[in-house]
């Protein structure tokens, strides 16, 4: 008995300390290039020199994190399923601001 809710303890430790790393640290390095942004290549003499832009950051060297990924998602989705439509003559989102 002692050992399920053991298990349970720790997932939830677990899942609720990367939901904080993911608001603390959005972004992470990138697995590809190390946060570089670019992949080392080396001379025939064994130096180090920069090699090609790295594709799946984009040369950033960052990603987003999954966590934080899905949470962004589900933002996105639960706003645009509960943004009620405006009404006739409210001004929109754009047409309030000062500066536009």
């Amino acid at each position: 008995m002692a050992l399920p809710a053991l298990a349970i303890a720790l997932i939830l430790l677990f899942t609720l300390g990367y939901a904080a790393l993911c608001a603390a640290q959005p972004f992470g390095r990138c697995r590809k290039c190390n946060g570089l942004g670019f992949q080392l290549t080396h001379t025939r003499t064994g130096k180090p020199r920069r090699g090609k832009h790295c594709r799946r950051c984009h040369g950033n060297g960052i990603r987003i994190r999954t966590g934080r990924h899905l949470f962004n998602a589900f933002t996105r989705t639960r706003h645009a399923a509960t943004d009620t439509p405006a009404q006739p003559g409210t001004p929109t989102r754009t047409e309030s601001r000062p500066w536009s």
